[in-house]
């Protein structure tokens, strides 16, 4: 059995997409958490000045697993700029911590994501997709959850699905 992490990117640590986490969570207790809203994590930066905030000790945190879950709620039909911002500094492991990079080769990654309507397009997961494919990873695929309050058994028939 993989050994699984889900990554939360999102500006509300108890927001609509932590909900979705957390069922999961509660349902695999095994599971690895991290929430990148509690991590300082800058831009990237061609001149790799900012390899001493917190993204490195992350994606070290992240490396001890083989499945890879980024869950993030739609902002303005894409993920959340916190997410974002951690897809752009993979080009680090890339260049400046390629000793890291090259251990994502064959982890496994999938994705989540979060909103208020059912209306996603295929656009919504292509970036991820393509980063995984990119770095040598298998992509599981996605799920989209519907959430206004509290999920909805149809969406939790979903998500356990996925």
């Amino acid at each position: 059995m993989q050994k699984t992490i889900i990554v939360l990117g999102s500006s509300r640590s108890d927001g609509n997409t932590k909900q979705v986490v957390d069922h999961l969570l509660t349902k695999n207790p095994d599971f690895g958490f991290i929430d990148l809203n509690t991590k300082k994590i800058h831009y990237f930066d061609y001149a790799h000045s900012n390899l001493d905030d917190d993204f490195i000790p992350t994606v070290e945190e992240i490396l001890k697993y083989d499945r890879i879950i980024f869950a993030s709620p739609v902002y303005w039909y894409s993920m959340s700029a916190i997410m974002k911002t951690f897809f752009d500094r993979i080009t680090d492991l890339l260049k400046a911590r390629h000793d890291l990079g090259i251990l994502l080769k064959g982890k496994t990654m999938a994705s989540i994501s979060c909103s208020g309507h059912d209306d996603l397009d295929d656009s919504f997961w292509k970036p991820i997709a393509l980063s995984a494919d990119y770095l040598h990873m298998t992509y599981e695929g996605n799920v989209h959850i519907v959430i206004d309050e509290e999920i909805e058994n149809e969406m939790l028939e979903r998500l356990n699905k996925f």
